[in-house]
């Protein structure tokens, strides 16, 4: 029985003695017997006629060889180089040279080394909370054991532990902050070990009152301030809404320009207001026209001028006559 870590190297033993009666050729042969008893013997190696023969077994080419060069000499022991998993099974020596025959079975397991082995703490990390360290490896072949241990402070583990060597699972009840501190665990078996570290913080309780507390205010100041932000945005919109319409109002009530009949209207009533206070003697060389005389709205502008242009009172005069004030 042989075990060994994968990727190291094994020699599997197998060394012989000659007689003076074996006088016939040399014949050294390796094989692989199967777990299934239906199936045939795989050769590995052979050496025969003073030649080596290491093609037989594609598995392991280019990682298996003679321990001895020239096995002759009595040592026909075979070498594994860089171990495989897949290489576990039953190996066969059978050295023959007539009429003398041994042979010897070696049961050879290679083992994976534990590795990748991962750290964790599950459970609040608070004072009079029950916290449990976890350890696992990703590889590794079984049996694998677990073992804590701390590495700051107080090196033993707190009285209150319990350990499972076989899950890797450290409990730590009703823990206190003297808990605190970094744990190693270690990862084990036949051929290696693994380890990984974690870090415990024993805090107290938290204030749960108060975090909600703080979440309700925030909440509401959050709402408050998007209140806040929405109002001043319709305000805003308010307003320019307003000036728009003003400006469009404004634009509209503009009065079109005065015609030449409103022009002369006024001229007309200024020159009333002015007839009128008048004394009897200034208007005795008036005329006396009726009032139905007085110009109508289609007083024409005279050509070349613009729509500013006034009548003279001596025109205003002489186009209504006499006028009698009241």
């Amino acid at each position: 029985m042989v075990e060994k870590a994968q990727g190291d190297k094994v020699t599997l033993p197998c060394t012989f003695v000659l007689s003076e009666e074996d006088e016939g050729p040399l014949d050294i042969e390796w094989v692989l017997i199967p777990a299934d008893n239906q199936k045939k013997e795989q050769i590995i190696i052979m050496y025969a006629v003073d030649r080596i023969y290491n093609r037989y077994y594609p598995a392991m080419t280019g990682r298996m060889q003679f321990t001895n060069p020239d096995p002759r000499s009595g040592d026909g022991s075979l070498d594994i180089l860089n171990l495989k998993a897949a290489d576990t099974g039953t190996y066969q020596c059978k050295v023959k040279k007539a009429p003398g025959v041994q042979s010897q079975k070696i049961q050879l397991t290679v083992l994976v080394k534990p590795a990748r082995t991962k750290c964790s703490i599950e459970g609040p990390q608070e004072i009079g909370k029950d916290v449990t360290l976890k350890c696992a490896s990703q590889e590794g072949s079984p049996l694998l054991s677990y073992d804590w241990r701390r590495v700051s402070g107080r090196q033993e583990l707190p009285a209150t532990s319990m350990l499972n060597k076989n899950t890797g699972e450290l409990l730590l009840k009703n823990a206190s902050q003297d808990y605190s501190g970094t744990y190693s665990c270690v990862a084990s078996n036949r051929v290696g070990t693994d380890e990984c570290s974690v870090e415990l913080h024993v805090t107290p309780p938290i204030n749960t009152a108060g975090i909600i507390a703080g979440a309700i205010i925030g909440t509401l100041l959050g709402l408050f301030v998007l209140a806040f932000l929405v109002f001043c945005c319709c305000k805003k919109h308010r307003e320019k809404k307003y000036e728009k319409e003003v400006h469009h109002d404004i634009r509209e009530d503009v009065p079109p320009p005065k015609s030449r009949s409103s022009t002369a209207r006024s001229y007309i009533g200024s020159n009333r207001s002015s007839l009128g206070s008048m004394s009897p003697s200034n208007m005795e060389g008036y005329t006396k026209t009726p009032y139905s005389q007085v110009p109508s709205e289609d007083f024409e502008r005279p050509p070349g001028q613009n729509a500013t242009f006034a009548p003279s009172k001596h025109d205003i005069a002489h186009k209504i006559g006499d006028i009698t004030v009241v």
